[in-house]
């Protein structure tokens, strides 16, 4: 599904920022990010909330490649969880970044710390093309684990450097450092690594 219509406002609802909201008993709803944000704020008595919509902004990596980023901003109880990410045929694709926040946190200063954290990623690149392969710059690789859903099955993939890479790929650039050890840190996409 690319495109729905919320069932509150009954705006068209991208596939990037519809929620299914809802339980078992109820039933569940399809609902954009702004009146799911709203629902929430009013079942935990959230008067002050201030539920924005961020407009999409261009940055620009260390390799002079530009990357538009959009964002989602979700109101989950007693925390607020914003996400910036691409987009590629209107689903999320290549680089994705969280922050966490309070429900009564600024919104300017929670994207501020977002926009940030996103700099400092850009600002290094792990990859690099060498004889039309991809290989990795030194012995440090971040990236973030995901899936191939047009594979059978559910098949790993990991993005790095805002790349889809499938995971026979990443596992060929590393065997570039074969015989050595590795240490494999998963953490939150909230988490700075």
């Amino acid at each position: 599904m690319k495109e729905g219509r919320c069932e509150q406002c009954a705006q068209p609802t991208a596939a990037w920022d519809a929620i299914h909201y809802g339980s078992m008993e109820r039933g569940y709803r399809l609902l954009c990010s702004q009146c799911f944000n709203a629902e929430v704020a009013k079942q935990n008595s959230l008067t002050g909330f201030e539920n924005v919509r961020l407009e999409p902004v261009r940055m620009v990596d260390c390799a002079g490649e530009a990357h538009q980023f959009h964002f989602q901003m979700r109101l989950l109880g007693d925390m607020i969880v914003l996400d910036a990410f691409e987009l590629q045929d209107e689903l999320r694709s290549g680089y994705e970044f969280r922050i966490i926040g309070e429900p009564e946190e600024d919104v300017l200063t929670l994207l501020g710390r977002l926009v940030e954290k996103m700099r400092r990623a850009l600002s290094v690149k792990h990859l690099t093309v060498d004889h039309h392969q991809l290989r990795i710059v030194d012995q440090t690789v971040r990236g973030q684990i995901s899936s191939d859903m047009s594979g059978p099955g559910d098949t790993p993939l990991v993005v790095v450097d805002g790349k889809e890479i499938s995971w026979d790929d990443f596992g060929r650039m590393l065997m570039a450092f074969e015989g050595w050890q590795f240490k494999l840190d998963i953490a939150d996409r909230a988490d700075e690594l």
